[in-house]
């Protein structure tokens, strides 16, 4: 295990006061892109002690023929954004293409501001600088997690814990608990 249950708590209620003292009488949105920002943005939205609202949209990361890859908006925001504090909740930010995507895509719109918190950051692998990242949970190591709202493949969001796993399963010491990694080909439950 990376990071406890306790430990993410802990840090996440930490984001909600720095975020309520940031945003106090603006009413922020908070955007969260699907799927696996969902349980930071359930959790975060609850540790906010001031009014704000959600919303969500859908990515989905594309190759193009001889444009490279990218980042592809599936689901709009159902709420205007003209004249709103919008504030977007991120999983994880690395490479900065997907947060850089949002905010070229949101800017347009006319927000009043613009920022961006994360659970997990990886900033020494940026690939975009221009990305409106003001807050950050963690700082983490160049890995692969699984657990509170990650999943590979789309198994193990569920895990309260964050942890590490590798390309072909997660550590030994969560296959008792009854999260195996399925068979080839196996249907998701």
């Amino acid at each position: 295990m990376y990071l406890s249950r306790e430990e993410i708590a802990r840090r996440v209620g930490e984001l909600g006061a720095e975020l309520a003292s940031a945003y106090v009488g603006r009413n922020p949105l908070l955007v969260a892109p699907l799927k696996s920002s969902v349980v930071f943005l359930a959790d975060l939205s609850r540790a906010l002690p001031i009014p704000h609202q959600v919303d969500f949209l859908e990515l989905a990361a594309y190759t193009g023929a001889g444009s490279g890859s990218g980042v592809r908006l599936l689901k709009d925001l159902d709420a205007c954004v003209v004249g709103r504090h919008v504030l977007i909740v991120e999983d994880v930010v690395d490479t900065g293409m997907t947060l850089n995507f949002l905010a070229r895509t949101l800017l347009p719109r006319q927000p009043a501001s613009l920022a961006a918190v994360t659970l997990l950051d990886r900033p020494y692998r940026r690939l975009v600088d221009d990305v409106p990242l003001e807050h950050v949970g963690f700082t983490v190591p160049d890995e692969l997690f699984a657990g509170y709202g990650l999943g590979l493949e789309e198994w193990w969001r569920a895990l309260p814990d964050l942890h590490f796993v590798t390309a072909e399963e997660l550590p030994a010491s969560l296959t008792g608990d009854g999260f195996r990694r399925p068979e080839p080909g196996a249907a998701a439950a």
